[in-house]
Parts: C-alpha cells; structure tokens; sequence
C-alpha cells in the first residue's frame, strides 16, 4: 500500500484557505508513514499548518505529527493488487 500527502500550498499574497478535517487515523503505520511524508514536506519548506491555538513545537517531526493528529494532512492510499495467487483448495465434503 502506498500513501501519498496532498500538499496545497497557496500561493504567496493569498490568504491560506480554511484547513480540511480529515478522519483520524486509527492505524499506527499510516499515522507514522503520513507524518514522515509530511515532515519531509515541512523540511523542504512547506509551511505548516498549526494555528496559534495550537502549541507550537520546535521539530518539524512533531509538527508534523499533530498536524497529522489533529486531521489537518490530506491523505490518500492507493489499494493493494492482488498477487494473483490462487486461494488454497478446500477439500469438497
């Protein structure tokens, strides 16, 4: 499974528009693969989404992280293909 963040930066002199909440995520691997992918994004200059009601912590890792944790990151997953492998045969009865 593949997981890929929607980054919409605006662009420079417009206002940011209104942050999407999204679901939260229940599943351990997303949440980390999710913020990983958006601490990356942080890294290379995106701005982060935390408004001033939220605490502001110093590495861009946990930024990310309740970014993620408060359903501000877009997300998407692409579903998994089938290996193409036959299911085991029962025995008939």
């Amino acid at each position: 499974m593949s997981t890929e963040v929607l980054d919409a930066a605006p662009d420079a002199g417009e206002p940011a528009p209104e942050p999407v909440r999204v679901p939260p995520i229940h599943n351990r691997f997303l949440f980390v693969d999710v913020a990983a992918q958006r601490a990356k994004q942080l890294r290379r200059g995106a701005r982060p989404r935390l408004t001033d009601e939220h605490v502001m912590p110093f590495k861009l890792e946990r930024v990310a992280m309740r970014e993620v944790e408060h359903g501000l990151v877009e997300y998407s997953t692409t579903p998994v293909k089938s290996s193409g492998a036959a299911e085991p045969a029962t025995p008939d009865q």
